[in-house]
């Protein structure tokens, strides 16, 4: 005998039925269902920011997430990341905060991800400090890949140090990203005048500067090992876009003009060294432009066909 579908216990509406459907269907979406709603804080229909516990960092530390617009209704379903990383002087906020990244991703199937990279944006490992490398490739991936159904396939960007932190992922976990673009990042630290820059960037945090990798001449090796131009060997297979203007002068605040023309050597050099190793980006070098977001959202947008591409989703 066929077995009949089940019917809803009497007494029980449709009405209720289709209420109580819906509010699992809530539930996944905002982690109710696997037991992180209590570390989530839903700041939209598919906005929340979760606290991950971290052993890297050594307290909990903040990851803002943009689900795909039907997670809640295809429970079966795994999805790509993209992950968007912060500048110096700013936080995991500043992308949801500065663009329309909510408006842009919305229908896309992808799950967006800008975790906190402390208060300089320099996800790295720090010398006896915090390791945001850790936490930002290892600790919240494993939260994505259990508790919001997350793929292996990931891609990376950044703006400023953020960009710094996007190609030097890249580059020392080989295969970890399928793309990978940085607007005005830091991409060769060892270049003339660039270990002024990024002891500054700590300075300005109250922090002592050799507490990043230690001193740029006594500790060379170490300030070569996390530099994207000495490790560029390892984004080979990586889809990559760079993006730098020369920030020459112009009206208003100069300080972010001088800042961008101060880094245009080093991404020069690191797509030299890109191109002479063989391995293949797509690059804009501007004229003009300021370390700001009004250049970085534009950029945002000519990267994206790299960045879609890589992770499968509609340009």
């Amino acid at each position: 005998m066929p077995h009949l579908p089940q019917q809803p216990a009497a007494g029980v509406s449709r009405r209720t039925v289709a209420r109580a459907t819906a509010a699992a269907g809530l539930a996944a979406l905002f982690g109710a269902a696997t037991g992180t709603a209590r570390a989530a804080t839903r700041f939209g229909p598919r906005t929340l920011d979760v606290s991950v516990p971290s052993a890297a960092l050594g307290r909990s530390a903040p990851v803002r997430l943009i689900l795909p617009s039907d997670f809640g209704t295809r429970p079966e379903k795994k999805y790509p990341v993209l992950y968007l990383l912060h500048g110096a002087h700013d936080d995991y906020t500043s992308w949801t905060r500065e663009t329309d990244i909510e408006a842009f991703t919305a229908g896309r199937d992808l799950i967006v991800a800008m975790p906190d990279a402390g208060p300089t944006g320099i996800p790295s490992v720090w010398r006896g400090g915090p390791d945001y490398e850790t936490f930002q490739m290892k600790e919240v991936p494993a939260l994505l890949a259990r508790d919001y159904r997350a793929s292996g396939t990931r891609a990376v960007a950044g703006v400023s140090t953020g960009g710094y932190g996007a190609m030097a992922h890249a580059a020392r976990h080989p295969g970890a990203f399928t793309a990978a673009a940085s607007y005005s990042g830091i991409l060769d630290t060892t270049a003339p005048g660039v270990p002024a820059i990024m002891d500054a960037i700590v300075a300005r945090e109250n922090l002592p500067a050799a507490s990043l990798w230690g001193n740029p001449v006594f500790n060379l090796l170490t300030w070569r090992d996390f530099n994207p131009r000495a490790r560029a060997t390892g984004l080979r297979g990586t889809a990559l876009y760079v993006s730098q203007g020369s920030g020459v002068g112009g009206g208003g605040d100069p300080l972010p003009g001088i800042l961008e023309s101060a880094l245009w050597p080093s991404a020069q050099g690191f797509a030299r060294t890109l191109a002479l190793m063989g391995v293949p980006a797509t690059t804009h070098f501007y004229g003009g432009g300021g370390h700001d977001w009004a250049h970085w959202k534009p950029e945002f947008r000519a990267s994206w066909p790299v960045l879609a591409r890589a992770l499968g989703v509609p340009e």
